[in-house]
């Protein structure tokens, strides 16, 4: 019976065995829920295991099977930073001003598709512990350009929420997919909340400002993220906002995201900026105070390395390991939701492979985005499209021929980035003499610019390709300290003196000039505006921006992008870059004359608006329709952007002038008109009152619509319609 019962055991434990070895763990079981497969793989940590996964650089935990990971990753308009060539679209500046969320949504599906690609190929390598190897995108930037002085403006949408919101939402779905099961990519809205410069001291920058413009411009932007596009990510600010760094802020943190908007994806810091609680903000005294602060206020990984501080935090009993599971178990669900924990025959993203990077399709996309970005600010005589008789083109300035400006920043590195002499020089028939003249604000050694113009007697016409570049602009710490430019930031919004200097010499050949604007932000370009005939701002249009160029050039392509900010005509405008108030800022809220407004941009055609259909009396509550009439009233096709912007001002003196609440990008015949409707939901009619509350009132409401923001001066708004809408009813309330 001994014998027996030996044998049974032995038996026994060998089947469980075999059960055992068939059976996964539960967090390594594909077919459990997520939730508890996470909670699984923490209750088998050890803290100092836990902890080590809260930094963006989580090393391999080998007895979990758990493989290394790097969180810090880059998009902004194509994947960036990479080892392999990757396709790169215009800077976000640039996407905005395609004012096409359709076209941009396609292209962050096909980014999205490199990003996999990369992601593949690194863990057929063994190296996901590199950066710029993952799956978590810090894209997109959705912070509002309130400041053109500001100097990583060129990464947003520019300076409108709705615009931004709209653009936003597109980047995010195009990235994140339409998986019910599985993310694609995962996007991260930045930098919550109240972030727009100054560089140099956004270590230990306070911002401040009312209710009023926290909600009314800086919020709603990272609001319809969440609740629209399903976002899965938030990087906090490195800036403190009323004395609290954003990234332990109780206002932004605890209660605005978690507690209000119920957002359940993770929240990084941006990078080095909980060591900033220290050093820069000096609201903590040591980096214990500081990583456990954080953590208690919702910043779920760190960017940087404070973070190994956690495990004496416990130990000192300032957070429990409780709190240190919830933030863990976000950032698992993350990854579990990019499908990084399951076989990859089930996660349907896994067989993407090389060939997507810069495919055919990707490249066209580049172009296609190039070419509606480009805005045509001036078209005196219709110099443009070029005649056929313009033979020989003197090429000429700092961006003519220069492949890192139109690169941007965050950028990736193509197999092939053609710039305007390139573009040129494959023109049949067309002779281009070509020279940069000067830097971005200095002369070549040795030129005399009085002599210059006679260089050029013998050519048709003279393009001026000049702006500025990201390496002056741009990020604190990336960019060179030149004159106009400080950390980053532009100390004054002027076109450099060097380049106009070299215009007013040229322009005394007598030949037919264009002035060629790379740039971020907006540049006052006076004298430009006057005496050149022909003005196209070019932005930083990525790896496609010469063939675009040239394809607006010679007819090609009828410009069709719109200016998502605003172009002042001086520093003198602009209120001090520390003052967030948004008085006298944006076309909402400046009352001054402007060089080129908001929403505006030429086409090669002409379109007339019609019929504006808008009821007189709307209940409080009720969605209305509004509806246009656009002709394109001249003798080619082309596209255009048609503006819907409503004014509260008779109901609430601190509404905005205007507030764009709707737009539609149609393509028109010569001849050809179409009815365009736009639907507005309750909320649509809503103002933000002084106090933040977002209400609907009884009142009258002046509704616009045209082809550019309606407050800019009368000599842009000659084809804008108006008319007015009174709301009846009880007053409306809505959170946000």
């Amino acid at each position: 019976m001994r014998k027996l019962a030996k044998s049974l055991f032995v038996g026994a434990s060998l089947l469980a065995t075999m059960v055992s070895a068939q059976t996964p763990l539960p967090y390594k079981n594909s077919q459990l829920p997520i939730d508890i497969r996470v909670n699984d793989l923490v209750s088998r940590m050890t803290l100092k295991e836990k902890v080590s996964l809260m930094m963006y650089n989580a090393p391999q935990i080998d007895r979990l099977e758990i493989p290394a990971y790097n969180w810090w990753n880059e998009c902004l308009h194509g994947i960036a930073r990479s080892e392999e060539k990757t396709t790169v679209f215009p800077q976000p500046i640039g996407l905005a001003a395609t004012f096409n969320p359709k076209e941009l949504q396609k292209s962050a599906e096909m980014i999205s598709d490199e990003g996999r690609a990369v992601y593949n190929l690194s863990v057929k390598k063994g190296n996901t512990a590199k950066r710029y190897t993952g799956l978590t995108f810090w894209t997109p930037n959705i912070n509002i350009f309130r400041d053109p002085r500001w100097g990583r403006g060129h990464e947003t949408y520019g300076e409108d929420p709705l615009l931004t919101a709209e653009m936003g939402i597109a980047m995010t779905k195009g990235l994140q997919g339409n998986d019910p099961n599985y993310l694609k990519l995962s996007a991260c809205a930045k930098h919550f909340a109240v972030h727009s410069g100054p560089e140099p001291l956004r270590h230990e920058f306070n911002a401040t400002t009312n209710e009023h413009d926290l909600y009314d411009t800086y919020l709603p932007a990272f609001y319809r993220l969440i609740k629209e596009a399903n976002v899965s990510g938030i990087m906090c600010a490195y800036n403190s906002f009323k004395g609290q760094p954003c990234c332990g802020s109780n206002l932004f943190l605890r209660k605005i995201l978690l507690h209000d908007w119920k957002f359940n994806g993770y929240i990084t810091s941006d990078c080095w900026a909980i060591s900033d609680f220290i050093y820069g903000h000096k609201t903590h005294k040591d980096s214990i105070s500081a990583s456990s602060d954080a953590v208690l206020h919702g910043t779920d990984l760190e960017c940087g390395n404070v973070y190994r501080s956690l495990t004496e935090a416990v130990e000192a009993g300032m957070i429990t390991e409780d709190q240190i599971d919830i933030s863990l178990k976000k950032l698992l669900k993350i990854q579990f939701r990019l499908g990084m924990f399951d076989p990859q025959d089930k996660v349907p993203y896994s067989k993407i492979g090389a060939e997507v990077l810069e495919s055919k399709p990707h490249q066209q996309q580049a172009l296609k985005m190039a070419r509606q970005s480009m805005v045509l600010l001036k078209n005196e005589k219709q110099l443009l499209p070029l005649s056929s008789k313009i033979k020989k083109i003197a090429l000429l300035g700092p961006n003519a021929n220069n492949g890192t400006t139109q690169l941007g920043n965050y950028n990736g590195i193509p197999s092939k980035n053609a710039t305007l002499l390139d573009a040129l020089r494959a023109e049949k028939g067309i002779e281009v003499v070509y020279d940069s003249i000067s830097d971005f604000i200095t002369l070549q050694p040795g030129i005399d610019l009085q002599h210059y113009a006679e260089k050029y007697k013998d050519v048709d016409l003279i393009i001026y390709a000049g702006g500025i570049s990201a390496l002056l602009e741009g990020e604190e710490g990336d960019t060179g300290n030149v004159e106009g430019f400080y950390r980053g930031d532009r100390t004054t919004i002027n076109l450099p003196a060097v380049q106009t200097q070299v215009m007013q010499m040229l322009q005394k050949s007598g030949k037919p000039m264009i002035f060629i604007c790379m740039s971020g932000s907006a540049i006052a370009f006076n004298w430009e505006s006057q005496h050149i005939p022909a003005i196209i701002q070019a932005w930083y249009g990525g790896q496609a921006a010469g063939t675009a160029l040239a394809d607006i050039l010679f007819g090609r392509y009828n410009p069709s992008g719109k200016l998502p900010i605003t172009f002042y005509r001086s520093d003198s405008d602009l209120p001090a870059i520390e003052d967030y108030s948004m008085k006298n800022r944006t076309y909402r809220y400046f009352n001054g004359d402007v060089l080129y407004p908001f929403g505006y941009g030429l086409s090669f055609t002409k379109f007339k608006f019609k019929k504006l259909n808008v009821p007189q009396e709307v209940q409080i509550g009720d969605t209305i329709n509004i509806s246009t009439e656009v002709v394109n009233t001249g003798k080619s096709a082309g596209e255009e952007v048609i503006q819907l912007y409503l004014s509260h001002k008779d109901i609430a003196p601190e509404a905005p002038n205007s507030q764009l609440v709707g737009f539609q990008k149609v393509m028109l015949q010569p001849g050809e008109r179409k009815i365009v409707h736009f639907k507005l939901s309750p909320r649509n009619l809503a103002y933000v009152d002084e106090t933040g509350g977002v209400n609907t009132m009884p009142g009258k409401i002046k509704v616009y619509i045209g082809n550019v923001c309606p407050n800019a001066p009368e000599r842009f708004t000659s084809g804008v319609l108006s008319t007015t809408m009174e709301l009846k009813g009880k007053p409306l309330y809505f959170m946000y």
